[in-house]
Parts: C-alpha cells; structure tokens; sequence
C-alpha cells in the first residue's frame, strides 16, 4: 500500500511542476515598470543596506561571544 502511494505522490510531482515551469515563463509587470523607472535599484540598494546591515550585527556578535568563551576558559583555568 505505501508503495503504490508513493508512485502516486511521484506522478503528481511530475505532473505538476510542468504547470509550475509553464507559469514560471512570462515576466511580471511589476519588475518591468519598477526597471523602466529606475526603482529596482532603490529595492536592490535597501535589500543591500538591510543584508550588509545583519552581516555586521553577525560578526559583532561572534566578536562577543568569543571574546565571553576566552574569559569562561581563563576563570575555569585559574
């Protein structure tokens, strides 16, 4: 039983995402007004800021935590 519904769910995968990939073809309208009035690069630049912006929160954090994990180390040595 569970081997027959397993080529039923392999069947419909397949069938399916042929109708995903023909839905995928046409370009929306969106991105060509937002390229043709130069706003995407307004969406490119805050997704960058926001992106660089977490990078940064990130790798301070990692500075904190190890410099916390030496001082642990060094208290748990003496």
């Amino acid at each position: 039983m569970k081997f027959n519904s397993y080529k039923l769910f392999a069947l419909l995968s397949v069938l399916l995402s042929g109708i995903v990939l023909q839905a995928q073809e046409t370009q929306p309208d969106m991105a060509d007004g937002m390229r043709s009035s130069g706003k995407i690069w307004v969406v490119v630049g805050v997704v960058g800021i926001i992106l660089a912006g977490v990078f940064v929160y990130l790798i301070m954090t990692d500075r904190k935590i190890s410099k916390l994990e030496k001082e642990i180390e060094s208290n748990t040595k003496s």
